[in-house]
């Protein structure tokens, strides 16, 4: 067999859950050096086992985790992993991005890659050692929260094991359940309800643990390199380490990008700063929290001790949480808050979704869609933390039914509430948004109305809008982010470029640095030389092919666009006051840049040159009729893609 580059395990673990078997294949070559690790192998591999019309809950759903080549190695803020799936939230790609230490767990145990398949007859757990691979009894566990459940399976496998859970939402295959890895430092698989599909195989937790290394092909090298930029790293990251992703939203406030009262407001300045990054590291926080080999510590640990919200003591909220629970429902309670995380994480659900549900919950009881006899008497008024933490409690059990209907999504609350509420309703392709306006970044627009799982900032396009400059790819300093021509190119770029981050497993929070020391360390792991150009193809690879998936699976030109509230009504004040994003301008620069048609199909030869020539049968046959070809635009670097 032709040797891999370095970095990998060369192991990929098969799970039958239907049948209890397990199976080793070898890791692919051509695999390793055409999709590098993490979303990249879970797009091929899941492309590649999956009908498009699988039911998301069906058994043959895999589920996928897999890890890339920098895992297990000293480079700095690489200790994540990828997990991937049919979104129950959805109906087409779903994606976790991961930090904490179960991919480090994975990889020393031996594997690049997990595939679950089928479904167990009864609860059941995984424990993957080096040693061997179990299908363990979990009856006992089901019904547990997230983190009982970890404490358990730790006693009964190893106590530095590391294990991904899921709560009840997981269980009673809620589509906003999330996978919750880490135990009690709550490390989340979040969006598009992974944890739904885990339950749906009755697996309640995944168990690993291993001491194995990752082989590197130039140690010296690569220890000198890191060298070289970790100064650099701390430097660049230092808001993060002081107050964690929380910091963010006093500038995000001011900015006009925090989401106030279901997307309605514009500024909420008092609120904003009681429950900031920066009130919780002078009250509740006792601790910092670092993911695998991460230098940063982004992570908060903090401590409640009081007689509303009884006793707390574990991960903090980060600012999508606080945004989620606190800015879209007016609730300025930083404990409460703090407890809304901790209810979150146990039930196991996502908290920007359901934020956005909350958001939306609160705006129908305001409209008379919802009433008291929906919620057992509870008024669900602005600011009030009380009803915010009775409907987290309630989304996490799906109990009363109004709840349950709630904890579906806004999509599906919204068609079944009718009387408008769609609305205010708002989601991309049935996943509600992260708490950053487009109405703040332009960018953001396109990105949310093209992200292959819904709408998602992962792609980081907003940054260039922000203080990054990138000029390898052609953004020698910030952009306008109010601007329209040269948006639709940068997010192409920005997806492309990340989705490599995600390959590698690499923290996004490293995009400071620029491409070259990543290049540097990719050559120094794998003993294979490549440039920013091939960095770029396998991203666009990556693009191109969920987006044949979400193709096949219905999706077009009609499904990339943003909610009502976002494109029809501009915020009344603050930092972006009165505008509203030319989404069409841009949407139709990006499938130009992207080499698609215009109906968002990937062309024949657009595949071709990506090495997806096999996935061109897969495509439509005709292409759209009644819709003007994007024009060609130049702006801002804008070459066609690699």
């Amino acid at each position: 067999m032709t040797m891999l580059p370095g970095g990998y395990m060369g192991k990929i673990l098969q799970v039958d859950l239907t049948t209890r078997r397990s199976r080793t294949e070898p890791l692919d070559r051509t695999l390793a050096e055409q999709y590098w690790g993490g979303h990249g192998f879970g797009i091929r591999l899941f492309y590649d086992l999956v009908d498009p019309a699988v039911d998301p809950l069906a058994p043959e759903n895999p589920l996928i985790f897999a890890v890339g080549p920098f895992v297990g190695t000293p480079i700095p803020l690489s200790g994540r992993h990828s997990v991937v799936a049919k979104s129950p939230l959805t109906g087409i790609w779903g994606e976790g991005d991961v930090g904490g230490k179960w991919g480090m767990a994975l990889k020393a145990a031996g594997y690049d890659v997990l595939i679950v398949t089928g479904a167990a007859d009864r609860p059941v757990y995984l424990w993957i050692s080096e040693d061997a691979v179990a299908i363990r009894e979990a009856g006992h566990l089901w019904g547990l929260d997230a983190f009982a459940a970890e404490e358990t399976i730790r006693r009964e496998t190893h106590a530095k094991a590391v294990t991904g859970t899921i709560g009840v939402a997981g269980e009673r295959l809620l589509p906003i359940a999330a996978i919750v890895f880490d135990g009690h430092d709550a490390r989340m698989a979040g969006r598009g309800g992974l944890g739904a599909v885990m339950g749906a195989k009755r697996l309640k937790g995944i168990a690993a643990y291993g001491r194995g290394a990752t082989p590197v092909r130039d140690p010296a090298a690569l220890k000198q390199s890191i060298k070289a930029v970790a100064g650099d790293i701390v430097q660049r990251t230092m808001a993060l380490k002081d107050f964690g992703t929380a910091g963010g939203v006093l500038p995000s406030n001011e900015l006009g990008d925090l989401p106030i009262r279901n997307w309605r407001g514009g500024l909420w300045t008092e609120g904003a700063q009681r429950i900031s990054g920066q009130r919780m590291t002078e009250t509740i926080l006792k601790g910092k929290y670092y993911c695998g080999s991460c230098i940063v510590g982004c992570g908060r640990v903090v401590e409640v001790d009081s007689p509303a919200h009884g006793k707390i003591a574990g991960a903090g909220p980060e600012y999508e949480t606080l945004a989620g629970f606190g800015s879209m429902v007016l609730v300025d309670d930083l404990e409460a808050l703090a407890l809304a995380n901790e209810l979150a994480n146990r039930a196991g659900i996502d908290t920007i979704s359901a934020g956005n549900i909350a958001g939306f919950a609160f705006e129908a009881f305001e409209r008379g869609l919802i009433t008291q006899a929906d919620t057992g008497g509870r008024e669900l008024r602005w600011g009030d933390a009380d009803a915010m933490l009775w409907l987290v409690r309630a989304l996490g059990t799906g109990e009363p039914e109004m709840a349950h209907l709630l904890a579906h999504g806004v999509r599906r609350a919204a068609e079944a509430l009718g009387g408008g509420a769609e609305a205010f309703a708002v989601h991309v392709k049935g996943m509600e948004p992260p708490f950053h306006d487009p109405r703040a970044f332009s960018s953001l627009a396109v990105g949310y109305a093209t992200s292959p799982n819904g709408a998602s900032h992962w792609a980081a396009t907003h940054v260039i809008e922000g203080k990054v400059a990138l000029p390898e790819l052609g953004y020698p300093s910030q952009v306008d982010r109010f601007a329209t021509v040269g948006k639709g190119i940068l997010t192409a770029k920005m997806q492309d470029y990340i989705g490599t981050f995600h390959t590698l497993r690499l923290c996004r929070f490293l995009i400071r640095i620029g491409a070259r020391p990543v290049l540097d360390w990719y050559r120094h792991v794998t003993g294979r030389e490549v440039d920013l150009d091939e960095l770029m193809r396998v991203g666009a690879r990556m693009s191109n092919l969920k987006r044949v998936f979400n193709v096949r699976c219905g999706i077009t030109r009609k499904d990339d666009t943003l909610p009502p509230r976002l494109l029809k009504e501009p915020r009344p004040e603050g930092g972006a006051a009165g505008y509203l994003p030319d989404l069409e301008t841009m949407l139709a620069e990006y499938y130009d840049y992207r080499g698609w048609n215009a109906d968002g199909v990937p062309r024949p030869e657009t595949l071709e040159r990506l090495g997806l020539g096999s996935e061109v049968a897969d495509l439509p046959r005709a292409e759209p009729s009644g819709i003007a070809a994007p024009e060609t635009r130049t702006e801002a670097g804008g070459r066609r893609a690699p």
